[in-house]
């Protein structure tokens, strides 16, 4: 079974418990305008160009077939609607300026990678982390991945947004002992306003997640201008906990994540307007840490 994935990151300390290799997959079903991996939301391969890397050298110009990358005025030029995707700019790139978002590799691949760290998560409790994008959109080779991290011992772990069929859900989650998934407002109005979808099927999936009993960890970033009130993240807050009380599920969590604006980099080598980055004059210096235990508790 095959997939395409972006990337594969070992010894990751912050999806999940332990020590995890953390698998990300392309192709997303939310656009988030702040989303730190903006080469998750398509599922087809992106060049990406990291223009201060660039030497000069001229390779790309030689190697592009359809002339995406040009000369204009004694300037190189890349032409991005031009370009077919096709890797062979990036093959030649030794300097890092370009990089090919996006590789089909196997099921079986992916496990050999994750296999060579066991080590690692047995000793601290870690595993591996299927995320993206949205793991759920490529279900089958999701699958095929966990069945076989189960095979070896190995903890099992997705991050999903959560806004797809339940059945999809309930499918991975028979080879799965912890989902994370975002709560990123109450409001479908303002949920639709930021991310591209309303929050109606995210929430009654959170719902179906409590009431199956595996371990969660539902995770809200806190944005400026969409959810950074005291108003809306209690409500939030109040949700998670009213799933914890009808479920009696103690192994549910709630943890905000801070923004960060660390991604214009990859938004500009995409070539795509980074919307977050005009942030700044919102960003709040509060903390609801003590607020949300309460909360909860």
């Amino acid at each position: 079974m095959d997939g395409m994935i972006f990337d594969i990151q070992r010894f990751s300390i912050h999806d999940g418990p332990g020590i995890r290799t953390t698998v990300f997959v392309k192709g997303c079903s939310l656009n988030c305008f702040w989303c730190h991996n903006p080469e998750s939301i398509h599922k087809k391969q992106e060049l990406q160009l990291f223009q201060s890397k660039c030497i000069g050298c001229g390779d790309c110009i030689k190697a592009c077939p359809p002339k995406a990358h040009i000369v204009i005025n004694n300037n190189k030029t890349y032409q991005r609607e031009k370009c077919i995707s096709c890797g062979k700019c990036a093959d030649g790139c030794f300097s890092g300026a370009l990089v090919m978002s996006g590789k089909i590799v196997s099921a079986e691949d992916v496990v050999a990678e994750i296999i060579r760290d066991k080590s690692f998560y047995d000793e601290s409790g870690g595993g591996v982390t299927i995320s993206g994008g949205e793991p759920l959109l490529q279900k089958e080779f999701v699958i095929e991945i966990l069945k076989l991290c189960k095979a070896n011992g190995i903890h099992t772990a997705i991050e999903t947004a959560a806004n797809c069929r339940w059945n999809d859900i309930s499918d991975v989650l028979q080879y799965t002992d912890m989902v994370m998934t975002d709560i990123k407002h109450m409001n479908p109005d303002k949920h639709k306003w930021a991310t591209g979808v309303s929050n109606e099927r995210i929430l009654a999936n959170a719902e179906k997640i409590a009431e199956y009993g595996i371990d969660t960890l539902f995770r809200t970033p806190v944005i400026p201008t969409v959810n950074d009130t005291n108003e809306e993240i209690s409500a939030i807050a109040f949700f998670v906990r009213d799933l914890m009380s009808k479920y009696q599920n103690s192994s549910i969590q709630l943890e905000l994540l801070k923004f960060h604006q660390l991604a214009g980099d990859k938004y500009k080598s995409l070539g795509i307007d980074y919307k977050a980055g005009l942030l700044n004059r919102y960003l709040k210096k509060e903390c609801w840490s003590c607020k949300i235990s309460l909360i909860i508790l």
